[in-house]
């Protein structure tokens, strides 16, 4: 799976989007719920690191795949959205 950009692109999305689900649904109640607020400014770096990563991913299949900006804008518009990065990787599925 990595050894195309797709492939590339799908599985930094896959770690991505489980970064953004782990920093909403256990960093963030451990901050307000059981006052940790270091929870979320490790899990926050660490996601803020992989979002650029993904990022660079994205242009990087864009560029090689040559698809439409509309796929471009789907996945950065998805990287925002919790289980985004998980919908826009059944769109890619058809890409391998």
């Amino acid at each position: 799976m990595l050894h195309t950009p797709i492939g590339r692109l799908r599985t930094m999305g896959f770690i991505e989007g489980m970064s953004l689900l782990i920093l909403l649904f256990i960093a963030m109640p451990l901050k307000y719920w059981a006052g940790l607020p270091l929870a979320v400014t490790i899990v926050g770096s660490v996601h803020g690191g992989l979002f650029i990563l993904y990022l660079l991913v994205l242009a990087y299949a864009t560029f090689s795949v040559k698809w439409p900006l509309k796929w471009s804008a789907a996945g950065f518009i998805a990287a925002f959205v919790p289980f985004g990065n998980f919908l826009y990787d059944r769109g890619l599925r058809k890409y391998k």
